[in-house]
């Protein structure tokens, strides 16, 4: 699934607070930056995260 800028942001941007407080890594790295940590998860597919998307409503 293709992500917006705006969607991946804010996936990012989740993931890496919830890695800020405490949350186990779902990959093993070395890095410690939580944002980049929080992008190589959603690279590499990791991420229990869905977007919901409204859908147009047909009349």
């Amino acid at each position: 699934m293709k992500y917006t800028k705006f969607e991946l942001a804010r996936i990012i941007g989740a993931r890496a607070l919830q890695l800020a407080m405490g949350a186990p890594l779902l990959i093993k790295t070395k890095e410690k930056d939580t944002v980049k940590i929080s992008e190589q998860e959603l690279e590499k597919g990791v991420l229990p995260i869905t977007i919901k998307r409204p859908t147009p409503s047909l009349k």
